[in-house]
């Protein structure tokens, strides 16, 4: 588990672009080296596609 802090690795969860709500995917993530929001391609099962999955916090 992720404690609070000022830990390097976040855990952070990652929600589809393309129709948001219907796949959502958790992951860490180094704050040193991505400081940026994270952006993946992941696969969504509604649409049974690859999409791309933004972090959302």
């Amino acid at each position: 588990m992720a404690k609070k802090g000022k830990d390097i690795r976040l855990k952070v969860i990652l929600e589809c672009t393309e129709a948001p709500g219907t796949s959502r995917y958790s992951t860490m993530k180094n704050r040193r080296n991505s400081p940026d929001r994270l952006v993946l391609k992941k696969y969504n099962a509604r649409l049974r596609r690859h999409t791309l999955h933004r972090e959302i916090k």
